[in-house]
């Protein structure tokens, strides 16, 4: 019997629509459970053929879990190896890289120094910044600050001058954070994907409340869509993540990826809709059931990114020239 297991905190939707899709169509040998954590063991299967991750980035117990888990062969989604390495600033990185238009982006230090560290620690870094150059490259004011890893829109600001600018960077603390062009959106896109070739393109509002993000209805035209789809698969094969969000925002025609970094996004029916939680409830399930059936035992089972594939063996492709569209002064 292959198992299909999901890991989870205080959703409940999800999970438990998952699990009884998954019992409702699985071929023989092939079910689906929430998991049940025991004494781990260095080096002891689990006993799960697939997890599904959707709680390990706020419980570091669990990811190591994980980890374990993958190291003695179940297919864990997302991977718990990659996804511990990833964060905000090389997600742009590689977006750019490999041709999809990003926020012009600047890497902050953080406020206060890290525990155990002082002054000393940082003899390398240059000071003082210069913090107009780094305005200029974004584009001027306004700008966003945003950590460079994170998500649920915590500790996110919108700054309009200097005094706002340092008013935020106090409040951050010791987060690493980073300095963002404002894209002001004429349209505003949330995709899933899953399984780098599932893809569902919402209409979505960020200005609105939480629960009213979803209730938006922009109408982008085929070739819009069609560009969108494209570079969602080349976000999430360049990462690897079989289950991911990415959001766009439309500015003079062009889809700027504003947030692709969220291996644990949003699925609960209240704030996605009755009809974009069927989706991602039935893609999910079926993604699931294919990765047990492909699932071999005691192999390593886990996907992983090609352009990070490429990369390490040096044959990184080279990316396409896209030229930014320009405002036309009137």
């Amino acid at each position: 019997m292959k198992k299909i297991g999901i890991l989870f905190g205080q959703e409940r939707t999800f999970p438990k629509a998952f699990v009884e899709r998954i019992n409702s169509k699985a071929p023989k040998g092939i079910k689906a459970e929430f998991v049940t954590v025991d004494e781990v063991m260095m080096n002891k299967p689990c006993g799960y053929a697939v997890i599904v991750d959707r709680i390990s980035q706020d419980v570091p117990f669990y990811r190591a879990y994980l980890k374990n888990a993958a190291a003695t062969g179940t297919a864990v989604i997302n991977n718990p190896f990659w996804w511990s390495a990833d964060e905000k600033f090389f997600n742009n990185v590689l977006a750019e890289q490999i041709g999809v238009p990003v926020p012009k982006t600047v890497l902050l230090p953080s406020k206060d120094h890290p525990d155990d560290t002082t002054s000393e620690s940082f003899t390398n870094l240059k000071y003082p910044l210069d913090w107009d150059a780094m305005a200029e490259y974004v584009g001027g004011f306004p700008v966003y600050m945003k950590p460079h890893s994170g998500g649920g829109w915590k500790s996110v600001y919108k700054v309009d001058n200097w005094t706002e600018v340092f008013k935020a960077y106090h409040e951050t603390e010791q987060l690493v954070m980073m300095f963002q062009e404002t894209i002001d959106f004429d349209s505003y896109f949330r995709c899933y994907c899953i399984g780098r070739k599932y893809i569902r393109i919402m209409s979505y509002e960020p200005r609105n409340p939480h629960h009213l993000r979803y209730v938006a209805d922009f109408n982008p035209s085929k070739k819009m869509l069609a560009l969108m789809e494209d570079y969602v698969l080349r976000l999430c094969k360049g990462l690897g993540y079989d289950f991911n969000t990415v959001e766009f925002a439309i500015k003079d025609g062009i889809p700027y990826a504003i947030d692709f970094c969220n291996p644990a996004p949003d699925a609960n029916v209240d704030s996605v809709g009755k009809e974009n939680f069927e989706w991602v409830v039935e893609n999910m399930a079926n993604y699931a059931i294919e990765r047990a059936r492909e699932h071999k035992e005691g192999q390593q089972n886990l996907t992983w990114g090609t352009f990070m594939q490429q990369s390490i063996a040096g044959k990184m492709p080279k990316p396409p020239v896209k030229k930014r569209a320009t405002t036309k002064k009137k």
